[in-house]
């Protein structure tokens, strides 16, 4: 099925930032209905495969795919990771060694992210059902404080 204009402008604008709401706006569909459309468009099997197909000739085109970031980041974790010796103000090693934990933790992150080790977010089986709550936790749910906090 061949796309529209507006869904051929979507797909264009999505690639620029992932933002389904924004690409719908930007590719002319009316800012009250652009999040609605945009996570619509994004279900709509031509316009995924339009999608998939417009990353995968930008990743070919650039040389930029997910195993080469991937291999970058364990690369700079290796780096940061790597102890250096600690020079006085001669040159001469002091006996001392340091490492860039900030650098070497931030390469970590990025890649438990990409592996899916972290949750941003609480997942949709993680919520519990009212049934599944405490006669306190409804009642402090009843009068706007969180389940498990002490009363006033």
């Amino acid at each position: 099925m061949a796309l529209n204009d507006k869904q051929t402008r979507f797909v264009e604008e999505y690639l620029v930032d992932l933002n389904a709401a924004g690409a719908a706006r930007r590719a002319g569909y009316s800012a009250r209905s652009a999040a609605p459309i945009g996570h619509a468009n994004l279900r709509k099997p031509a316009i995924a495969a339009a999608i998939a197909a417009a990353r995968e000739a930008r990743s070919a085109r650039t040389g930029l795919t997910q195993d080469w970031v991937l291999d970058r980041l364990r690369e700079m974790a290796e780096r940061c990771m790597r102890q250096e010796p600690v020079l006085d103000r001669q040159g001469q090693p002091t006996g001392a060694f340091t490492f860039n934990a900030a650098g070497a933790a931030k390469a970590l992150e990025l890649i438990g992210k990409h592996l899916g080790m972290f949750k941003d977010r609480v997942e949709p089986g993680g919520l519990r059902k009212p049934e599944d709550l405490s006669d306190e936790d409804l009642a402090a749910l009843a009068t706007g404080r969180s389940p498990g906090a002490s009363a006033p």
